[in-house]
């Protein structure tokens, strides 16, 4: 004899980049909440940084929010690919140019609330010339800016894009660390 327990999760959606599944997750109660999940391919970007110490960002349509939006370069991860290979060939599709350096910088989760879409970012160095063709479905603009003002950029809500903010905020933090934003431990130690 089978019990049933309640709802089974079931995939709703799966396209390209993302499946929509709802899940029941058994509460400490006994209860089952509903749960809307996004599973998402993940991601790579690439805070990419001239000699001259300015920042090289792609302005692109992004149909979502109904606005031209200026971002890191970045994109999806391929089946198979390592996220550092997947910054180094986004920054060159979008930006025309090579890194002769990438160092990790950060990763993080965009909204564990309803997703699982992980980004990885990178800071790409020594940068060379070396156009390559956009998608063709992609309209992109480079834009360079002083650091400094791209960090005013995101202050001020003109730089939006989650990736980005986190990414130059990360950066400017690690190339300019302020003893203000070290983190403490509960101790009062610096290290964590």
């Amino acid at each position: 004899m089978s019990s049933d327990s309640g709802p089974r999760d079931r995939e709703v959606y799966a396209g390209r980049i993302l499946t929509l599944r709802l899940k029941y997750l058994a509460q400490p109660d006994g209860r089952r909440h509903l749960r809307e999940i996004v599973e998402h391919k993940p991601g790579a970007a690439a805070v990419a940084v001239d000699d001259q110490g300015q920042v090289m960002l792609v302005r692109q349509s992004r149909p979502a929010v109904g606005a031209h939006v200026l971002e890191l370069p970045a994109g999806l991860i391929d089946p198979g690919e390592q996220p550092i290979d997947c910054a180094r060939r986004e920054l060159q599709e979008e930006t025309g140019y090579l890194a002769a350096e990438l160092q990790p910088l950060v990763a993080f989760y965009t909204s564990p609330g309803f997703t699982d879409e992980l980004i990885h970012i990178f800071v790409a160095t020594g940068l060379v010339a070396s156009p390559v063709g956009h998608d063709e479905e992609e309209e992109i603009e480079v834009v360079r800016l002083p650091l400094g003002q791209a960090i005013e950029q995101v202050l001020h809500g003109e730089i939006s894009d989650a990736k980005t903010v986190s990414g130059l905020l990360a950066y400017a933090h690690r190339s300019t660390p302020s003893p203000a934003l070290r983190a403490t431990s509960p101790r009062g130690r610096g290290d964590c």
